[in-house]
């Protein structure tokens, strides 16, 4: 309706400027105009040739060609006076265009008035409509029944579970618990990174407890405008009083619950801890809250108020980590039931090379093992697409396009290849699971490794089996093409490497010369100040991490040494089949050779 206003007040004020350019020109086009006494002075004289006679006005032409108008004073006698004249008298017509400019005239400026006047008090009233919802909360209710989603359907998170199934008694059982005096907690904080579970596990709080269930995000409180927030808490929580029991669920609070400063200024801060406030007065304030819970969720609790935090608002806070091996497998197992697998898919062995997962990335895994199935036209999910699919999810997609020389494809199968061995031949090393020579994103080839469970803390052998591990793709190079022909395909194992030994020296006590003192302070890059401990420590640090580098890069050149004709072997296969899997490096470590002559 606003479009059709604009486009009539538009065609309006154009047709009024076109009236008035018509009736200037008009005007502009007159004849001279003299005094009525003139011209009957002129009929007397017989200067007059012809008349003639409109509305108001008489068009006079005079026998020398001269014309002028006069007004008319409709005198009847002045007709004989022309006539005796001998003057030529004509009656002009009325076309009624002038009736008609001079009605548009009058009339269209106010209908442009009216239509523009119609016009902003809609957007007036419109603009007072959206301003009185501001104040209503836009917390969606989720009714009874309508949540399908339980506790069975949460994996990988039991102790979260158990710690928030308490809520879930109190909601069914009140006086049960009320019977000993227990009060239910005001709010449940959920702590943990992104995609493990917060939003999910709150939704099957209110599934298993078959009470109302209120989602709102923490951004949604706060507006351009001081106090809207404010209102849109108290709207909520008067719903959900009406609706008790149920509860409140608040995704991302940080947006609304930082740290108040008394130094900050500004609309947009005033508008924020105005929202903040309000809702610390709705948790705990004179009015109780009886049967609301709000659960909350954040992955950043460092910059929450600590008033949003004291008991009798947040009074518990469940901790989620990223799955362990137990709960990927758990995890996985939910998500495989939704889709058809094939009978080579091992859970077990999924969980273990998908280390740092979330869940959210492990539901993402099945996800694309299925789209990449659908892609080839396979009714159910192998084993294969589940691994393409999580190296898709850690380096990126095949890059199958790429034109590389045959030169460096070899390269690259010496460097994987003695990743792979090394890492076989080392003591407490993680067994290896594939390797590949499969270009994806930046990476040219992986060695993937699959670990018998997650580890929480190494030893000092572990940690140089890692060491020797990564530094056995630069040795093979060295061994096969010589130190001047060694690339930079290394670099990411060297950094790693040297990390390593710098973290092993001055962070984890592990050095023999300096012993179980800490020396690496994660603050000091946040300062300009000089490093805590001499010079002379300084060089001993250099030479430990000097000493450890070498000695496992010694480790992997005697190991690539004593099983070279195993790296030729190796190097030949991944050139053949670009992907080898851990049953065939079983048997090039026992000395077959898959592939009789090497490509390249």
């Amino acid at each position: 309706m606003s479009r059709t206003i604009k486009v009539f007040a538009l065609a309006l004020i154009v047709l009024v400027v076109g009236l008035y350019g018509v009736q200037t020109r008009e005007s502009d086009e007159e004849e001279p105009t003299v005094e009525y006494s003139e011209y009957i002075m002129d009929v007397r004289d017989g200067l007059i040739d012809e008349v003639t006679i409109g509305n108001s006005m008489i068009a006079v032409t005079k026998k020398n060609g001269q014309h002028y108008e006069t007004f008319d004073p409709h005198d009847s006698n002045m007709t004989d006076e022309l006539l005796e004249n001998r003057v030529k008298i004509k009656v002009a017509r009325d076309t009624g265009q002038s009736i008609f400019v001079r009605l548009f005239l009058v009339w269209v400026p106010t209908l442009l008035f009216m239509s523009t006047l119609i016009y902003f008090m809609r957007k007036l009233l419109s603009a007072i409509g959206r301003q009185m919802n501001f104040v209503h909360s836009t917390a969606r209710l989720m009714p009874v029944n309508t949540v399908n989603v339980t506790f069975n359907d949460v994996a990988g998170i039991g102790e979260a579970k158990e710690d928030v199934s308490e809520i879930v008694r109190f909601l069914n059982d009140r006086d049960r618990y009320e019977l000993v005096g227990a009060k239910i907690p005001h709010g449940i904080l959920m702590v943990g990174p992104p995609g493990t579970g917060k939003t999910l596990l709150a939704r099957a709080i209110a599934g298993e407890a078959g009470v109302p269930f209120f989602t709102v995000s923490g951004s949604d409180f706060v507006e351009m405008f001081v106090g809207v927030g404010a209102s849109r808490v108290r709207d909520m929580f008067e719903d959900a009083k009406q609706k008790a029991p149920c509860i409140i669920f608040i995704d991302e609070i940080d947006a609304v619950g930082r740290k108040r400063s008394a130094s900050a200024s500004g609309g947009g801060n005033d508008e924020r801890e105005q929202t903040l406030n309000q809702l610390l007065v709705e948790m705990d304030g004179f009015s109780g809250n009886e049967g609301v819970v709000v659960i909350a969720a954040t992955n950043r609790p460092s910059i929450l108020d600590k008033a949003l935090l004291r008991p009798g608002r947040f009074d518990r806070r469940v901790r989620f980590g990223l799955p362990d091996i137990k709960d990927r497998e758990q995890i996985l197992a939910v998500h495989l039931k939704k889709v058809p697998c094939a009978d080579d898919v091992v859970v077990g062995d999924l969980a273990r090379v998908t280390p740092g997962f979330s869940g959210a990335e492990l539901a993402n895994l099945v996800n694309e093992g299925a789209l990449l199935a659908a892609k080839l036209g396979h009714q159910e999910i192998t084993m294969d697409f589940l691994d393409k699919a999580r190296d898709k999810m850690i380096m990126g997609a095949e890059r199958r396009s790429m034109v590389m020389p045959e030169e460096e494809r070899l390269i690259t199968a010496y460097h994987e290849a003695g990743h792979a061995i090394v890492s076989r031949l080392v003591s407490e090393h993680a067994p290896v699971y594939k390797v590949s020579i499969m270009p994806r994103g930046n990476v040219l080839g992986s060695t993937v490794f699959l670990p018998e469970h997650d580890h929480y803390s190494m030893s000092r052998d572990k940690l140089e089996s890692k060491m020797a591990s990564l530094f056995g793709g630069r040795v093979a190079e060295e061994i096969i093409y010589g130190k001047n022909k060694v690339t930079t395909g290394a670099s990411n194992d060297i950094e790693h490497a040297t990390e390593l030994a710098r973290n092993m020296v001055t962070k984890w006590g592990l050095s023999d010369k300096l012993g179980p003192i800490k020396y690496k302070d994660e603050r000091q890059k946040f300062r300009n100040s000089s490093e805590p401990y001499s010079e002379k420590v300084a060089q001993i640090i250099d030479e430990e991490i000097r000493s450890l580098v070498d000695l496992n890069y010694s480790l992997a050149l005697a190991l690539l040494n004593t099983n070279i004709d195993i790296l030729h072997n190796m190097a030949q296969a991944l050139m053949h089949f670009e992907t080898i899997n851990r049953n065939q490096i079983d048997e090039l470590m026992l000395g077959k050779a898959l592939v009789t002559e090497i490509k390249g």
